[in-house]
């Protein structure tokens, strides 16, 4: 990519951010390409629409919680290191406003980013049904997608986000009697 070109997809990036965390995901891109000072065919140049920017917007976030995963792998408690992570998800999701509905939009895509979190929390589920903590037919599809409905309910109150998905595990793996 020519210096040019790479100085605008950078410039896009970093206002996308900025107009993403003031408006949420579903900013305008006009806005976007305005506030950098590029013209939309430049952005959608660099990113063909508005999935393809919010994920490279949020690509700190879940190169974060994918190397997070790995870390939880050598956990001794599978539950714990599952559990752990989807708070993790659950803390991002709430305090980088978009996020979740990125999440959201991009398995809907079928994206890599949503492959690569898809991944990361799948080898952590298999783990605990693994060990007898979580159901057999527990997915870990249907967990990304109570993660995320928590924090689009939360908005930015990670406290109430930590809440109601401690209550929610509490019904997916209930503590033995």
């Amino acid at each position: 990519m020519r210096a040019d070109a790479q100085r605008n997809r950078d410039r896009l990036v970093a206002v996308a951010a900025e107009v993403v965390a003031e408006q949420g995901a579903d900013a305008s891109l006009e806005e976007i390409s305005r506030r950098a000072g590029v013209g939309s065919a430049t952005l959608h140049r660099h990113f063909g629409g508005r999935i393809s920017l919010l994920e490279e917007v949020f690509r700190s976030s879940v190169d974060a919680v994918c190397a997070q995963a790995v870390e939880l792998l050598d956990a001794p408690d599978p539950l714990r290191a599952l559990t752990s992570w989807l708070h993790a998800m659950v803390r991002h999701a709430t305090s980088s406003r978009g996020l979740a509905t990125v999440l959201v939009m991009s398995g809907d895509c079928g994206s890599d980013t949503h492959a690569r979190v898809i991944a990361a929390g799948r080898t952590l589920l298999e783990r605990a049904q693994e060990a007898g903590a979580v159901p057999a037919d527990v997915r870990i599809e249907d967990l990304l997608k109570l993660v995320n409905g928590i924090s689009l309910a939360s908005g930015e109150d990670s406290a109430q986000a930590d809440r109601l998905l401690t209550l929610a595990m509490r019904g997916i793996a209930p503590a033995p009697a």
